[in-house]
């Protein structure tokens, strides 16, 4: 029986949901201050026709404020113009190398501007487990962060030995299965329990990284059973549904997988094109260390030092901060100092 449990940490400049599946973390959700509402999932909004791609059947959208979105072209929607208005839905949220696709509901007068917000980020989270108690505090802090650093890891254990690596190229998602030392009556049993575990763990991880499209499991062993580590996929990742479609198990060992992409990757959200934590989310971190560090001296100056990219990404958060805790707090940014060595310092 799997337990889900449900996390809300409220902080300067970003909120953030955790969603854990028996103990560890299954879903971040990460809400920040400056967040555009016309592109998140779910809004309800005027767009413009911007340009027509007839050969690809596409349509780009101005929704008034960040990239494009894209509408497929159908027989259906009838003739489109560039410069009409429509409304839309944000059905999948832009990414880092594609604008968000929309779903149309009809024809539309005016400028580009939103009709309705989607849900709120409690609200989402409150819809992966109904009738859960939401977590706040300093325990859904703690949860939030341990989610937030397994986002940026690439290697997870499996129950009973062995790991998964889990790498996303441009192309698709691939996960690696190694078994390790772990430990079996005979190499085929190891493997066969290696590999259903992988299962739970990859669809799991892949949900805590917000990664869909096109996903290869490299499995272990030899003479797998196909159907039965394909009804085990189908529970694993039951919860990404509706959308998941399974391929057959390959004669080279492989199960092949496509997982609809709804919300904007996390790791986006956290990183930078390289894939290195973004100056925005170290400078979250540095005002969080320093909240918990001001908040445990009621009485004590502290202040933060970061790079001076950090300091600078961090000052719209530090505001929000000192409106709450007082002038007692700062962050002073270093030449020389490089990325990752924030510290915080008692005055």
């Amino acid at each position: 029986m799997t337990e889900r449990r449900l996390y809300l940490d409220v902080g300067a400049g970003e909120t953030r949901g955790v969603v854990t599946l028996d103990g560890r973390p299954e879903r971040l959700l990460i809400a920040r201050d400056g967040d555009l509402e016309v592109q998140a999932l779910g809004a309800r909004l005027v767009a413009r026709v911007r340009a027509l791609d007839r050969a690809n059947a596409l349509a780009f959208l101005d929704l008034g404020a960040g990239p494009d979105a894209i509408l497929n072209i159908t027989k259906e929607l009838g003739p489109l113009t560039e410069g009409q208005a429509l409304e839309v839905e944000i059905r999948t949220e832009a990414r880092r190398d594609k604008g968000a696709s929309v779903r149309l509901i009809g024809p539309a007068e005016g400028a580009p501007r939103l009709l309705e917000a989607g849900p709120s980020l409690e609200e989402q989270l409150v819809g992966f487990a109904p009738g859960a108690d939401v977590r706040t505090g300093s325990v859904a802090r703690s949860v939030a962060d341990g989610a937030q650093d397994d986002v940026f890891s690439t290697i997870f254990p499996l129950p009973g030995g062995g790991s998964v690596a889990i790498e996303p190229t441009r192309a698709l998602t691939a996960v690696d299965v190694d078994l390790g030392s772990r430990p079996g009556a005979d190499a085929k049993r190891a493997a066969r329990a290696g590999n259903f575990a992988a299962l739970g763990v990859a669809a799991r991880v892949l949900r805590l990284k917000g990664l869909g499209g096109l996903v290869v499991i490299d499995l272990v062993g030899r003479g797998h059973d196909a159907p039965a580590l394909l009804s085990a996929a189908r529970v694993a990742f039951g919860p990404d549904n509706p959308g998941v479609a399974l391929g057959a198990v390959s004669r080279f060992g492989t199960l092949e997988l496509t997982v609809p992409r709804r919300a904007r990757p996390v790791i986006d959200i956290l990183s930078d094109p390289g894939g290195a934590m973004s100056v925005l989310t170290e400078a979250l971190a540095a005002v969080r260390a320093l909240e918990r560090e001001a908040v445990a001296d009621g009485g004590g100056r502290f202040e933060g030092v970061a790079s001076i990219a950090v300091a600078e990404a961090a000052a719209p958060a530090l505001g929000v901060l000192t409106a709450r805790l007082g002038a007692r707090i700062s962050v002073r940014g270093e030449a020389g100092r490089g990325r990752g060595q924030a510290e915080v310092t008692r005055l």
